[in-house]
């Protein structure tokens, strides 16, 4: 079971963005000792909670920092850039860093109609988004109508960030697929992926998962709660069990619960033997995150000590 971390380089209470990303960076290092396979970084605009606007520059930021681990983006959403434009970034990243990149790619759109003008974002209706998809393609593997520089000495592997129209869409076109949230328990919709991209079928399984005080996973789900009320997505706070407000933000806090794996070991390693009973998952992609810096480096540790044996 492959083992990897998506880092949204998520900004806390007091400090500044800059401090988030510097956060990001201490993260790839350490988990490269511990043995993880990837690091991802992810791409939010304008989102107070978010430091990350451009998974290009952190990607390599990250890959000079560290020297073996795989480095991606969890994901590049391809509306909001030319297909050129992707494959050119991320082949300067191959050719600097070779047979290390990943691409993720994803379709949502910005958080917010501003924040969406203001990208100039493309169509991401499903024609849309598989036309971009296609030429990105193209430009990768030297077919396009020109030719994407520096040129790929290998291909990079292509990953697609997916909900239930997306799995269809990568069984079709036999790509590694990135899933979860509700997508994880509908394993009707996961068997007809695997059966569609045959031999190239590749589950990647996205999950928040702490090792530690079950507490750890509260700052997370306060903060959404507070997204899907107010519009939103805030910086982390410190834990508080009592942050229960509106009947709504306590609905939403007691499903991100719910969905998150988090407890001592003993506890976590059953959750994770349910999930990837339940899903068939070929990989594991850590999205967890939480206030204290010194408990989610612990927690990456005794996960890594779990699932890749490293030492903690």
């Amino acid at each position: 079971m492959r083992l990897s971390l998506l880092d949204r380089s998520r900004t806390r209470a007091g400090e500044p963005d800059s401090a988030a990303l510097r956060h990001t960076v201490d993260r790839a290092r350490r988990a490269e000792r511990l043995g993880y396979h990837r690091f991802w970084v992810a791409e939010h605009h304008a989102v107070p909670g978010i430091a990350s606007g451009s998974p290009p520059v952190l990607m390599a930021a990250v890959a000079a920092a560290t020297g073996r681990i795989r480095v991606g983006s969890g994901g590049i959403m391809l509306p909001n850039h030319q297909p050129l434009v992707v494959a050119e970034q991320v082949a300067m990243l191959a050719a600097l860093h070779p047979g290390r990149i990943d691409l993720g790619i994803g379709r949502s759109p910005g958080f917010t109609e501003p924040v969406r003008r203001a990208l100039r974002a493309a169509g991401s209706d499903d024609a849309a988004f598989r036309a971009g998809l296609d030429e990105l393609r193209s430009y990768l593997d030297g077919t396009g109508p020109v030719t994407a520089r520096p040129r790929l000495d290998s291909a990079v592997p292509l990953f697609l960030l997916a909900t239930g129209a997306g799995l269809t869409l990568a069984g079709e076109l036999g790509l590694p697929v990135v899933a979860g949230g509700s997508v994880l328990d509908d394993r009707a919709a996961l068997d007809t992926y695997r059966a569609r991209a045959g031999d190239a079928a590749h589950l990647v399984v996205s999950a928040d998962i702490l090792v530690g005080h079950p507490d750890l996973a509260l700052p997370e789900a306060w903060a959404l709660a507070a997204a899907r009320t107010t519009g939103e997505f805030p910086p982390l706070e410190p834990p508080d069990p009592d942050r229960w407000t509106t009947r709504r933000q306590r609905q939403v806090m007691e499903s991100a619960l719910a969905r998150t794996i988090a407890g001592d070991e003993d506890t976590v390693a059953e959750g994770l033997d349910a999930l990837v009973e339940r899903t068939g998952a070929d990989e594991l992609l850590v999205s967890s995150s939480t206030w204290d810096l010194d408990a989610l480096a612990e927690s990456d540790a005794a996960l890594a000590g779990l699932l890749v044996g490293a030492p903690v």
